[in-house]
């Protein structure tokens, strides 16, 4: 009897149970990919056409710590692909005219991308 009320019962409880995992609902999300920079007060995502700056919350510090173990000097740049919402910077602040919000991180590659300018020493 206890077989047929589990047989009964479990599919009730996984049909029951929500997902607990969400994605983060943004409407007016865009997908940006391009080299991201992380340094003790600022990020940037830098594109071929772009360079925005990111703002630094919650989801840009995750990313940042997922891309730390990737670089070997502190200036090397991650591609990274996100989502997230582009805007304009207040008019008091310095810096980058747009600041890109990161909402959802989709890919971070596995090695650092090719400098643009190298610089001898």
């Amino acid at each position: 009897m206890k077989k047929i009320f589990y047989l009964l019962v479990l599919p009730l409880v996984f049909v029951a149970c929500k997902n607990t995992e969400t994605k983060t609902a943004c409407e007016n999300c865009e997908t940006f990919t391009g080299d991201f920079l992380y340094i003790a007060d600022a990020a940037v995502l830098k594109g071929e056409n772009f360079i925005y700056a990111v703002q630094l919350d919650d989801q840009a510090t995750k990313l940042a710590k997922k891309v730390e173990p990737i670089k070997i000097e502190a200036f090397d740049m991650v591609q990274v692909t996100v989502k997230g919402v582009l805007s304009q910077k207040p008019e008091d602040q310095e810096g980058w005219d747009e600041i890109l919000s990161i909402k959802e991180i989709i890919t971070i590659a596995d090695e650092v991308s090719e400098a643009d300018i190298l610089i001898q020493q």
